[in-house]
């Protein structure tokens, strides 16, 4: 089968502390105008994800995700986390966004890892895959996967070397691009591990850097990745709209009329 269409495969548009169901409207009806007509939102902690799943059910063609950021580690408590997922549904495509997150001051490590490894077995005990935030902390992170083979997933906004890309794409794991790519210059996977995303709010890409981001904008990223890439931007689309798919085994889409 053969793909038209993007897909913007980290973004947080149920965030109300970013956007207004109004403003969540309007940008999904531009999305689909800019051909992207598939979402995936993503949680950050128990209430978010619980946001993030009512947003999904409320509209079609989003997905959400299930999951807890290292930046929780030191006030997560274990009973928070199974509650929501006793009634989740096929809208529910991964564990995400977690990880480690060393760049700020005063993280606690020894959290970060144990709310991790919590969140890899729970993605494994769900046959999910996992969306992962690694920022200044890959060398714990490898270790930490390597310990729970089977685990598939994306490592979102990457931001390391091309050692530590290896490193990713030797483990089977692909790789989140979004606007980053197109003001820095982080190392490019093969079309056929990339994924494209926003990460909307943050991360805008040029020409609108200075604006929120919405995900309308992949259209935008994948433009520039095509030129970069010098590949015709059709093949782009295709294939890295068919790597999202077979990733979060998405159902197949409904009318291109709307999200």
């Amino acid at each position: 089968m053969s793909y038209h269409y993007l897909i913007d495969t980290h973004c947080h548009l149920h965030d109300q502390e970013f956007f207004t169901p109004e403003q969540a409207e309007a940008i999904l009806k531009e999305a689909t105008e800019r051909n992207v007509r598939e979402i995936i939102v993503i949680g950050t902690d128990p209430d978010d994800s619980a946001a993030a799943s009512k947003f999904a059910s409320a509209h079609d063609n989003v997905y959400w995700t299930y999951g807890i950021h290292p930046e929780h580690a030191s006030d997560w408590r274990q009973d928070e986390s199974d509650e929501l997922l006793q009634d989740s549904s096929e809208l529910l495509v991964a564990i995400g966004e977690i990880g480690l997150d060393y760049h700020y001051d005063g993280y606690d490590r020894g959290a970060q890892i144990k709310l991790f490894e919590r969140m890899l077995q729970l993605a494994l005990d769900l046959h999910l895959p996992v969306s992962l935030h690694i920022r200044e902390a890959f060398a714990d992170a490898w270790p930490v996967l390597d310990n729970f083979p089977g685990i598939t997933g994306v490592v979102h906004s990457f931001t390391g070397s091309k050692q530590e890309l290896k490193r990713a794409l030797d483990r089977g794991f692909y790789i989140g691009v979004n606007g980053l790519a197109t003001y820095t210059t982080p190392p490019l996977p093969p079309l056929e591990k990339m994924l494209l995303e926003t990460d909307a709010p943050f991360l805008t890409p040029v020409p609108f850097r200075g604006t929120i981001n919405k995900p309308g904008y992949v259209s935008n990223i994948a433009a520039y990745l095509a030129g970069k890439l010098g590949v015709a931007e059709e093949i782009l689309v295709e294939q890295t709209t068919k790597n999202a798919r077979q990733l979060f085994n998405l159902r197949d889409p409904l009318s291109s009329a709307g999200l």
